[in-house]
């Protein structure tokens, strides 16, 4: 990987300086969707609320004593490092061979427990920020902002006005928002803005709802997150969201976890089950109609999305800056067996370009300038 990341061999606080330009060899033009920033001036707003408070001892039942002990003195100094500098993170994007970063909040900033003022206030400060950001490099940086989802009819107003007001392309939004799945009744606010809007809606889960099962050996995040993509998935397909609200563009995380894996379960369940028809169509048809990042490490199971949901339907992500992210996006793009060139090139940037609203360069240009 280009980028580095800590391991175990890593000295807590260890502090490696990136790369530096370089970017690989045959370079294409590239998208990263997945990408996080941290907008500090919200710590202040909720130190001092009890949820915020919790937070240690609920990461230590959830995560298990080792995970939070490495990600303290390993992961998670560099990691906020590159989130809040912009200097790095430009640096690290030249090294990856990426052209256009798509920054996102980290989802550790949700803050699905706020009530409707503070909410207001957290959301604001994120969204502002990020458009600062992506105003200081409009060819280098795109920008994704996030709702109190927990307040349906404002997060539709958080919607519009991040992308009206602000130019943000839509927003980054959890797997399900205190303990309701996103096919709830109570969302359809939010998704009709967001189809109203032509949203693009990035699904990242923040942890799992498995909870203390799975606190042992990372397993919270290598399994946990993952499938909650799969349940807010199934959720959105099975409950009719995607057929009420079409104009919504939606992204999952992490290749969409396990769905596109094993969808034929889901088809089988709808030729077979009354319970599982009310949707319009059959489930694999929804697969063509969602758009799932790369971040799947190995080139096979890249090689199994293509085929499953198409090349049109893949953008890059890689996770940035944690240690669970791919840094190579086209070294592992160029390694999928019997991937032409004109699908590997769709899935490093033009399928991006086109969900963004990005002019893509000419070859001999060294500038992407964004649009609405």
């Amino acid at each position: 990987m280009l980028l580095h990341t800590c391991t175990l061999a890593c000295p807590a606080g260890c502090a490696h300086a990136s790369p530096g330009p370089v970017g690989p060899a045959g370079h294409r033009f590239t998208v990263d969707l997945h990408a996080h920033a941290l907008t500090l001036a919200v710590e202040p707003l909720v130190a001092g609320r009890p949820e915020k408070q919790a937070e240690p001892a609920l990461m230590r039942a959830t995560q298990g004593e080792a995970s939070v002990a490495h990600n303290l003195a390993h992961m998670l100094p560099p990691a906020l490092r590159r989130m809040t500098n912009l200097a790095e993170r430009l640096a690290d994007m030249d090294a990856m061979g990426v052209d256009v970063q798509v920054l996102s909040p980290s989802p550790t900033q949700y803050y699905y427990w706020a009530d409707p003022d503070l909410a207001q206030d957290v959301v604001r400060l994120q969204n502002e920020h990020i458009a600062a950001e992506c105003a200081r490099h409009p060819e280098r940086l795109a920008g994704l902002g996030t709702v109190a989802l927990q307040h349906p009819r404002l997060a539709a107003e958080q919607l519009a006005h991040a992308m009206r007001e602000l130019g943000l392309k839509g927003v980054e939004i959890s797997a399900s928002v205190n303990g309701r799945e996103l096919a709830d009744p109570s969302l359809e606010p939010f998704w009709a803005r967001a189809s109203e809007l032509g949203a693009l809606v990035f699904i990242h889960p923040l942890g799992t709802s498995l909870g203390e099962r799975v606190n042992r050996h990372y397993l919270a995040n290598t399994i946990g997150q993952p499938l909650e993509t799969t349940i807010a998935l199934s959720e959105l397909i099975f409950g009719g969201v995607l057929d009420r609200h079409t104009g919504v563009k939606l992204v999952a995380a992490h290749g969409g976890g396990y769905l596109p894996a094993y969808f034929g379960r889901s088809q089988h369940a709808h030729q077979v089950r009354p319970e599982a028809q009310a949707m319009q169509h059959a489930p694999r048809d929804y697969l063509r109609r969602i758009w799932f990042d790369t971040l799947v490490y190995e080139p096979e199971v890249l090689r199994h999305l293509v085929e499953v949901v198409g090349a049109a339907q893949l953008v890059v992500g890689t996770d940035y800056p944690f240690d669970m992210g791919h840094y190579d996006p086209q070294g592992l793009v160029d390694a999928v067996p019997g991937l032409s060139r004109a699908d590997a090139d769709a899935i490093l940037g033009l399928n991006a370009a086109a969900l963004l609203g990005l002019c893509v360069p000419s070859p001999s240009s060294n500038t992407i300038q964004t649009h609405a």
